[in-house]
């Protein structure tokens, strides 16, 4: 499967593959954070470093945020239920993650060569900082993730860490990017809109050329509302959840 498939990478996609690989085989460890906007080939790229892995004999963990991309990469748990991660980060300031040096899970991230965490941008900072300490802990090493090599993965114009009965500025202070391990992450990036090459779809191409330019904040904001208005052909505007459901689902009821 590795071998038919790392042909298909395009040229980012292959670059990101090679300098990753290195630094799994070579065993130093790395802190990495693929940025790669939807359609983009990030699952198709992960896929495949967890197959190579696998296929040496390796451990390599497949973690997501969401249990919705946890179920696109093989083998892949949220990080919650893998890592057993605490759910009180808005008062315990140096959390842990709740397993015992004994444990099978404990054993495996001991012995892991790689550790890809999907959607981490919804992640909040302190789930990373606990597995940092907790990881230091299990293999009995002090350098970052006890030398383990760390994968993050995701796209920060997509949903961020979400605070119960919060303000923009706690929202911001949980963001990964305000951690203090962030600085020493190195960023990889895939910008080709694998959809688009492939079915040649021009109104494909016309939105993947939009929805970053939104999320860049490079559409102007309505100072009143605070609002900014989205080009009129960049979606379908409903007046109703019923109209929302029948154009979404057209079919649903004839189905039922």
């Amino acid at each position: 499967m590795v071998d038919r498939t790392v042909p298909l990478l395009n040229q980012q996609q292959k670059y990101a593959y090679d300098t990753l690989m290195k630094v799994v085989n070579d065993g130093t460890g790395g802190f990495y954070f693929l940025d790669a906007p939807g359609g983009t080939g990030k699952t198709f790229l992960l896929s495949l470093i967890l197959a190579t892995i696998r296929s040496q004999n390796g451990i390599a963990l497949a973690l997501a945020s969401s249990g919705i991309a946890a179920t696109l990469l093989e083998g892949g748990r949220t990080a919650h239920s893998a890592l057993k991660l605490p759910l009180n980060f808005q008062i315990n300031e140096t959390p842990t993650c709740n397993l015992s040096r004994n444990s099978a899970k404990a054993k495996v991230l001991q012995q892991t060569r790689l550790i890809i965490w999907d959607e981490c941008t919804m992640a909040h900072k302190k789930s990373l900082e606990a597995l940092d300490r907790s990881m230091q802990d299990l293999r009995n090493n002090k350098n970052r993730f006890g030398g383990a090599m760390i994968l993050l993965a995701g796209d920060f114009r997509e949903i961020l860490p979400v605070v119960p009965r919060s303000t923009p500025a706690d929202e911001l202070n949980a963001c990964l990017k305000s951690s203090i391990l962030w600085k020493y992450i190195k960023t990889l990036k895939l910008s080709i809109n694998m959809r688009v090459e492939l079915q040649e779809d021009q109104s494909g191409e016309v939105f993947s050329k939009q929805l970053p330019y939104i999320g860049n904040g490079n559409i102007a904001v309505d100072t009143s509302s605070g609002y900014i208005t989205f080009p009129t052909n960049f979606c379908n505007f409903c007046e109703s959840k019923t109209e929302l459901m029948e154009m979404v689902f057209p079919t649903l009821l004839k189905i039922t």
